[in-house]
């Protein structure tokens, strides 16, 4: 094993045991803190210099993704006019490992001017950061991951994890779900997934394959051949509800058995009680239906239309695979 292996990964080991390391420090400080931000009626004010200021950006982008306000205030600048962005009813998390950085004397004498709440993350329970927060963080490591010992590599590590335990803490108490999630990232393709509705993604009108009870067999042939969707017809009663469906497969075993497979109407070779979805629905729940009963077709109803069981749509399995529902 070379020595640039063996390197890498000594430095995964320690940033490893590190972050192991806090599990005994998940306790009743760290309750206080996700309860304050819990509680917060404003929003969060992360804070840090250096890597710990890098940190803090990352968690502030964390927390408002996931159902908390946060903005990241950089220490130096707060001294000339950006301490107006903290208000009273906000809650500050001031990060730093050594917890004497200077540049937060202008936040410290601030937060506790205006009595608003700090919460600390360090590694130094004993410092200065730590005696003016109400609650602190420890993120003690007993070795950095830098050959030298010097460089924040597993500091760094385990303050960012604390960062995001308590990010999802806060987030699982608020009740935060995944479809929240999907609002605040509509850009992506997990909030395209998250937030396409069936009615998006089917198709609907002259598209629609839909024959009568009484329809000769070969016009539900035509009817499902002739149309957008191919595969599947829609048996519906004389007031337009969807009481059946026809698929390819029920066509190609006609014509395997039968002697005479054109003969009949399309009641005779229904399956009646057919899957459907309503329009509403996610499209995400459309794909694990059909996943669920092994079909590649849904018809789609609108339930809280003034005809609940006639068909508005059809939607393919392809058609959620081609907009990315997956």
């Amino acid at each position: 094993m070379s020595k640039v292996v063996q390197q890498g990964l000594k430095v995964l080991e320690v940033e490893a045991q590190a972050i192991l390391g806090l599990r005994d420090r998940i306790g009743v400080d760290f309750e206080k803190a996700v309860q304050m931000i819990k509680d917060c009626q404003g929003k969060l004010i992360l804070t840090g210099m250096g890597k710990s200021g890098q940190i803090a950006r990352k968690l502030a982008s964390t927390f408002s993704s996931t159902g908390t306000p946060a903005v990241f205030l950089h220490p130096a600048e707060s001294s000339h006019g950006d301490l107006g962005i903290v208000e009273s009813k906000d809650v500050v998390i001031a990060i730093s490992y050594g917890g004497e950085s200077p540049e937060f004397t202008g936040i410290l004498k601030y937060v506790a001017r205006k009595s608003i709440p700090m919460i600390a993350l360090t590694g130094k329970p004993g410092s200065s950061l730590a005696k003016a927060a109400q609650v602190t963080l420890n993120v003690y490591v007993s070795e950095e991951a830098c050959p030298l010992n010097l460089a924040p590599t597993a500091s760094s590590t385990a303050t960012l994890a604390m960062g995001d335990a308590v990010a999802m803490a806060v987030m699982t108490e608020k009740g935060f779900s995944s479809q929240d999630f999907a609002e605040f990232h509509p850009g992506g393709s997990l909030g395209y997934r998250l937030l396409t509705r069936v009615s998006d993604v089917m198709h609907f009108g002259e598209a629609l394959p839909t024959v009568g009870l009484d329809a000769p067999l070969r016009q539900v042939f035509s009817a499902m051949t002739h149309k957008d969707v191919r595969g599947a017809a829609g048996v519906v009663d004389e007031k337009g509800d969807l009481v059946g469906v026809i698929t390819d497969g029920q066509i190609r075993r006609r014509l395997e058995k039968s002697d005479d497979p054109l003969t009949g109407t399309a009641k005779d070779l229904m399956t009646t009680s057919p899957r459907t979805i309503d329009a509403n629905e996610f499209a995400e729940k459309a794909l694990f239906v059909m996943e669920q009963f092994q079909i590649n077709m849904l018809f789609v109803l609108d339930k809280d239309s003034a005809t609940p069981k006639k068909p508005v749509g059809i939607l393919h399995v392809q058609d959620l695979l081609k907009a990315k529902v997956r």
